[in-house]
């Protein structure tokens, strides 16, 4: 079974979307704007769903066509670090986010990724939970809203660190056994 199939390529997918969307919120301003709204942050929202939506693709391919492979493991979960790690370093810039709310989620996703390591050395595979996955969906949403501007980015941002910070101490517990 070839690597290369449709799940992996469309993770590989977010990684090559990712400067699309750091480059249409860089140049923002030399779009102009439609409607009140700044081009830029449109195209940059467009890109950004379109990648964030791969996800949930990949996913549900691999396992309904039975095509797992160690590559789809390694690069579905690091194209989902770096397309929102991207995406929330752009808001700092653009000064809709602070960068300590960055780190924090962030270091969420070292921390998860090091403790998936660990377990992988002991032949223990670490699934998504569904706190993970509440925290994915709560950042995406988040990072939408704050691209497109929208009222209350902000307290949904709250809300997925809060998540993130909740489902990063979850793995933490369930895996303490792993560093004792």
């Amino acid at each position: 079974m070839s690597s290369w199939n449709l799940p992996n390529m469309l993770s590989m997918s977010r990684v090559f979307l990712t400067p699309l969307v750091m480059v249409f919120l860089a140049v923002r301003g030399e779009f102009g704007t439609l409607f009140g709204a700044n081009i830029g942050d449109i195209m940059a929202g467009v890109v950004f769903i379109a990648a964030s939506l791969t996800d949930a693709a990949d996913g549900y391919i691999a396992r309904k066509r039975g095509i797992v492979t160690n590559l789809g493991k390694f690069i579905d979960p690091l194209a989902d670090k770096i397309l929102v790690a991207a995406a929330l370093i752009s808001l700092v810039e653009l000064g809709r986010l602070s960068a300590w709310m960055v780190v924090i989620i962030v270091s969420r996703e070292f921390i998860v990724s090091g403790i998936r390591m660990v377990a992988a050395v002991e032949g223990v595979v670490i699934h998504a939970s569904t706190g993970g996955k509440a925290k994915t969906v709560s950042q995406i949403i988040a990072i939408v809203m704050m691209i497109f501007n929208m009222p209350y980015a902000l307290p949904v941002m709250w809300l997925a660190m809060i998540l993130t910070v909740w489902s990063g101490l979850d793995y933490m517990i369930k895996s303490k056994d792993f560093f004792m």
